[in-house]
């Protein structure tokens, strides 16, 4: 097993359902958002619950399942369109076992189980990534891009047509990824303790 991730018990919130929260953390909204359970959010990190659609009432705009990591720097915030001219954001779905690196940008519809994200990405609007999938480090993916279950994205390829570097297809990843993601999640967990018990 790995050495222990030592964290000062004063700069975290810990709730009943074990969520690690920094108190560095920006957390913009929070009626809006839902934590599963043994979530880490790290220093740094803005979510932004206050992006809603309009209209009266709390409306859920983030949520995350359980044992997932939001990496110092992350910034998560629901993706947003015009339609029929009306401006409007809408939810960020986020599974159970997702791991997002430090300095990331998110504003993807649904990223699902057993997902890695690397650090320094930034991932485009209404993507979706499905059910264990990987972005490596410093890797673009675009709006509306649709990673399928088992693959690895990563590198700046090209430019797509408006000028951005992209992200693409690398390889497939090992039927095993689920159990391999779902390990090292809950042994961070696990690993994440507090320095002044």
């Amino acid at each position: 097993m790995e050495a222990p991730v030592y964290y000062s018990k004063a700069e975290f919130i810990e709730t009943d359902t074990g969520n690690k929260v920094s108190r560095r953390a920006t957390i913009a909204g929070p009626q809006n958002i839902i934590l599963g359970g043994k979530t880490i959010i790290s220093s740094s990190a803005i979510i932004r619950g206050d992006l809603r659609r309009t209209g009266p009432g709390h409306a859920v705009v983030i949520s995350l399942g359980r044992y997932c990591l939001v990496g110092e720097g992350c910034v998560m915030r629901p993706p947003y369109k015009t339609y029929r001219g009306n401006f409007n954001y809408y939810p960020m779905k986020i599974g159970d076992y997702v791991h997002i690196g430090a300095n990331t940008v998110v504003e993807a519809a649904t990223i699902g189980n057993h997902v890695v994200i690397g650090k320094n990405c930034v991932i485009g609007k209404f993507t979706i990534i499905k059910d264990c999938a990987q972005v490596a480090d410093n890797t673009v993916i675009p709006p509306n891009t649709v990673i399928p279950a088992l693959a690895l994205f990563a590198g700046s390829p090209g430019y797509n047509p408006e000028g951005i570097l992209v992200g693409r297809f690398v390889e497939d990843l090992p039927e095993s990824t689920q159990e391999m993601v779902e390990s090292q999640t809950k042994q961070y967990y696990s690993r994440f303790q507090p320095l002044d018990r």
